[in-house]
């Protein structure tokens, strides 16, 4: 029998009577979706397009670290392309955080695609435009759907009390959430071909799409900015690493060998335990 890598609160939200942040937030890490050191072995691979104002992926690093994810980033580019597949074959998932221009070619954009129809998890990272194009170009091909707009966020949303009212829905990727930050400026996603409503912004647009069909996993989101800017505000760190864990798709790939190394894992586990 396989072991979940899941807190026994898995899928738990809006949770009342426990110690709690500054947010309002379920404070510990037996409210995250994942155990600490429970994806050790699974990488997840980054291609960060959009750099600027301090965006140095350094505080989700470590947070998704913490849970055990070995973080392979490329900044301002994919790599060439065979070594994009083979890095890819190495990968549980693969994220990618959009800029104004498309900076994937053709053959990125369909190694991606195939990963994704592998049953692999992909996360679609855009913001406000014009901050969208990569992740427009992937929407497009797999969903026929696009991120568009310019909405003003900076505001926490708390569980919709309908599913087209402002704020996010129970699923496991809001496990231990009582709050969550929305983001600065966003961009709303179009629902189509199996996008589904994970978070509504605070005007009542789609700000974080998920899809769950057919064994493929994937995530669509229009405030990037939140993995950097006010990275403490309201439950993105805990968001950012249920979304990692639920990506993984561990029950179908549970078994498979994830190529890591060894004594890398071992150093990472040992870390956790001084934490």
């Amino acid at each position: 029998m396989k072991r979940s890598p899941y807190t026994i609160n898995a899928g738990k939200t809006t949770v009342r009577g426990v110690p709690t942040d500054r947010h309002g937030n379920a404070t510990g890490s037996e409210w995250d979706l994942a155990q600490d050191g429970g994806f050790l072995g699974h990488s997840i691979v980054v291609i960060q397009l959009y750099t600027s104002g301090g965006f140095d992926f350094v505080k989700p690093t470590e947070a998704l670290k913490k849970k055990g994810f070995k973080v392979v980033r490329y900044v301002n580019a994919a790599p060439p392309i065979q070594e994009f597949r083979e890095i890819l074959s190495k990968s549980a998932e693969a994220w990618v955080i959009s800029d104004s221009t498309p900076k994937l070619s053709s053959e990125h954009i369909d190694e991606l695609v195939e990963f994704f129809n592998s049953g692999r998890g992909l996360y679609i990272w855009g913001d406000n435009s014009p901050f969208h194009a990569d992740a427009n170009v992937l929407l497009s091909r797999l969903f026929n759907s696009d991120m568009s707009g310019n909405f003003m966020g900076n505001t926490k949303v708390e569980q919709c009390m309908g599913v087209t009212s402002p704020g996010f829905l129970q699923h496991l990727v809001t496990t231990g959430l009582n709050h969550l930050y929305e983001g600065v400026t966003i961009s709303k996603v179009t629902l189509s071909n199996g996008l589904e409503r994970l978070v509504n912004s605070s005007d009542g647009n789609c700000v974080t799409a998920i899809y769950d069909s057919e064994g493929r996993r994937a995530l669509v989101d229009g405030g990037f900015t939140r993995l950097y800017n006010q990275w403490d505000d309201a439950g993105t760190a805990r968001f950012v690493c249920n979304a990692a864990a639920w990506l993984v798709n561990w029950d179908r790939y549970a078994d498979e060998d994830q190529q890591s190394d060894p004594e890398e894992d071992r150093q990472t586990l040992r870390q956790l335990l001084d934490i």
